[in-house]
């Protein structure tokens, strides 16, 4: 295989990330990463794309109207009278064997293709507008050994910040991580907190091309003020990427 080759580390890597990719050709990839900078780059891109997937999604009830009409396309009216005598009406499809699995999907998607806002926030709403890669500023957090601790992303015009643990970190006994922004020409500023595992999102005072445009470091100190003016002692740290 020719590793030489963009469009096959760039396969490799969307593999990688999601797990996809197992056995010998995870653990080359893995040793090819480790030698090469294009590799590394190219699987912070892809978990920069995916990582914003893994936040939270609210749960949201359905109108009874939209159970109603899929029962009446679906189900005989004896069998769907006989539901309606022992369930609510927002539950009669989906309590009843396949069809009412089948119903509840169909509702699912009608939901969330005809009101999108209700489950994602509109950064994640335009991670799926169709692009292949957003504009987004993004840094992946090493410790002093140089292993991959944080990865963090923002879209270029979002105003939330995205915080995925990717590896084992130790939560300080006292205070708190705290993530900042290290620009060219001007102090360090707080981003935000930072989780100590899974997937933290928090919302910025602005977007992140004013906040992020000159900043080109990113740090994280264990702090105990509720109001730290500048960086403590540097726990992990890594660049801030631009990618577009």
């Amino acid at each position: 295989m020719k590793y030489s080759s963009p469009q096959i580390v760039e396969h490799l890597a969307s593999a990688y990330v999601p797990g996809t990719l197992e056995g010998g050709a995870r653990r080359r990839f893995e040793r090819l990463a480790r030698d090469r900078a294009d590799v590394r780059l190219a699987v912070t891109r892809w978990e920069a794309r995916l990582g914003t997937l893994a936040g939270p999604v609210p749960p949201v009830k359905p109108s009874p109207r939209v159970w109603e009409a899929i029962a009446a396309r679906t189900r005989p009216a004896a069998q769907a009278d006989r539901a309606a005598s022992r369930w609510p009406a927002w539950l009669r499809p989906a309590g009843f064997g396949l069809g009412g699995v089948a119903a509840g999907v169909i509702a699912c998607a009608a939901v969330m293709l005809g009101a999108p806002a209700l489950f994602f926030t509109s950064d994640q709403i335009a991670m799926r507008s169709g692009e292949r890669l957003p504009s987004s500023y993004v840094g992946l957090l090493t410790d002093a050994q140089g292993n991959g601790k944080l990865l963090v992303s923002s879209l270029r015009h979002g105003r939330t910040m995205t915080v995925k643990v990717i590896g084992p970190i130790t939560p300080p006994s006292q205070g708190r991580l705290v993530l900042w922004a290290v620009p060219a020409d001007g102090p360090a500023f707080v981003l935000g907190d930072v989780p100590a595992r899974g997937t933290g999102v928090s919302t910025m005072p602005d977007t992140s091309e004013k906040l992020l445009a000159k900043v080109g470091k990113l740090l994280v100190t264990q702090e105990t003020s509720a109001a730290p003016t500048a960086p403590g002692t540097v726990i992990y740290s890594g660049n801030c990427a631009k990618l577009w």
